[in-house]
């Protein structure tokens, strides 16, 4: 004898399954904050001032020429301001004009306090391409995407201590560097600039390694380095100003 279920106790059908929620854009960034992962942010007359430079050429013989390795263009500029790709802002605000003091856009919201906390050590870790740095009782203060050396010139091994941190630097190409590509048989100096091949920031830890900004922050961890270890701009200039000389920066494989 079969019995018929109650219409209370009733078997789902497929219909009548909930269907399973779909994630929105954005719930991992705020899966473990309250804070909105993106805010409106307002286009001030300095963003659109300049100088900038029309273009920069991709040599570094012809770098040098420039007097200056400013932004290209306002969009250029709001990017590194608030730690996004350039193509990814235009994404966000596709019918944005960048240009144009007053025009609100949306950003990711990275406005925050810089760290107080003093950084004791810095281990840079070849294989996973990353930088931590860590306080005195190796707990991490911050840590870092990075690119890391190459096979035509491999980042140091051990440990180096920090000689000096540099605020927008020059930067010096040696030819006994021999970077492929590079002609040029005496040294020559390339202005400062965000646009620099060293960025904004240079961590010197001597013999020509160091740890510096980028002017393409898209290819972080993603292609090789000249041997040094290399950071956004703005993760650079972050980790700049908590280090100081004489901390010990450890490359581990």
């Amino acid at each position: 004898m079969i019995r018929r279920l109650s219409p209370r106790f009733r078997a789902p059908t497929e219909s009548s399954r909930a269907a399973p929620s779909t994630p929105k854009p954005g719930d991992r960034l705020t899966a473990t904050s309250g804070d909105p992962a993106l805010v409106e942010y307002e286009i001030q007359p300095a963003d659109v001032k300049g100088p900038f430079n029309t273009t920069i050429p991709k040599t570094l013989e012809k770098k040098a020429e420039l007097k200056t390795l400013n932004f290209t263009n306002p969009r250029e500029l709001l990017a590194e301001k608030f730690h996004i790709d350039p193509a990814l802002l235009t994404r966000l605000n596709p019918k944005a004009s960048f240009d144009a003091a007053g025009t609100k856009i949306m950003v990711p919201n990275v406005a925050k306090k810089p760290s107080q906390a003093k950084v004791a050590k810095v281990v840079v870790d070849k294989s996973a391409r990353t930088v931590r740095a860590l306080d005195g009782d190796g707990k991490l203060i911050s840590f870092y995407p990075a690119s890391v050396g190459s096979e035509e010139r491999p980042a140091p091994s051990g440990t180096l201590p920090i000689r000096s941190v540099a605020e927008n630097p020059t930067y010096t190409y040696r030819p006994k560097l021999k970077f492929k590509g590079v002609k040029a048989t005496k040294p020559f100096t390339i202005a400062p600039g965000p646009n620099n091949p060293v960025g904004n920031t240079w961590i010197d830890l001597g013999d020509g390694f160091g740890i510096h900004g980028t002017p393409e922050p898209q290819n972080i961890s993603k292609t090789e380095s000249h041997g040094c270890v290399r950071l956004t701009n703005w993760d650079a200039e972050a980790l700049g100003k908590m280090v100081h000389r004489g901390i010990k920066v450890e490359f581990i494989n």
